[in-house]
């Protein structure tokens, strides 16, 4: 009996283990593919970080600026469409255990920095941004560590903690420098992983 059961122990451990290496491998096919997302998103937090950091320091008209939100505003709300859409079309591949676990990793992610925002605004009366901004980044910077760490893609985890960095050292800075600080850390934790995933997605 003892025989039998250890066996069966160890046979249904095997079978544990490979259903788990399928999942990783399906999730992986399937970020591989999202790579479209995060360099969509990369790159337009990137360039709206820099867009605000010249705005912040460099003079400029009310027109100007007017049309800056205009644009970035449509930019956005594009953005966000095509994110929709495209999860819509991809929703029979979230099905997986590890799929759904990512998928409420950013949901989490996003209620997360709004709560931050209304506790912010409850305790000091009025938006901090020295302060509001890096406690966002290490948000995302876990957000991206855990992603990369579920699906054991060491670009995207060293990307997180590079962003996690970059949280720290903005600290130390004002605001303007912060959007600046920021647009790094984007760019190393979204558009360079996200452009490396995408090239590699038929691979």
């Amino acid at each position: 009996m003892e025989t039998r059961n250890t066996t069966t122990e160890k046979f249904d451990e095997s079978q544990s283990i490979q259903v788990i290496r399928e999942m990783i491998q399906v999730s992986q096919k399937k970020i591989k593919d999202d790579g479209i997302l995060f360099i969509i998103w990369g790159w337009l937090w990137f360039i709206g970080r820099l867009t605000d950091y010249y705005f912040w320091v460099y003079p400029h008209t009310h027109l100007m600026k007017q049309v800056k939100n205009i644009i970035g505003g449509a930019v956005f709300l594009f953005v966000l469409i095509f994110t929709i859409i495209y999860l819509y079309k991809k929703r029979k591949r979230l099905t997986t255990y590890i799929g759904i676990s990512l998928r409420y990793i950013w949901i989490s992610l996003i209620l997360g920095m709004s709560l931050i925002s209304m506790i912010l605004f409850n305790v000091l009366e009025e938006p901090d941004f020295k302060l509001q901004h890096p406690i966002f980044m290490v948000f995302i910077a876990f957000a991206v560590v855990s992603t990369g760490g579920i699906l054991r893609y060491k670009l995207l985890i060293t990307g997180g903690a590079v962003f996690a960095g970059l949280a720290y050292i903005a600290s130390f800075f004002a605001i303007e420098k912060q959007l600046l600080i920021e647009s790094v850390a984007w760019l190393f934790a979204f558009v360079i992983p996200g452009h490396w995933l995408y090239f590699k997605r038929n691979k």
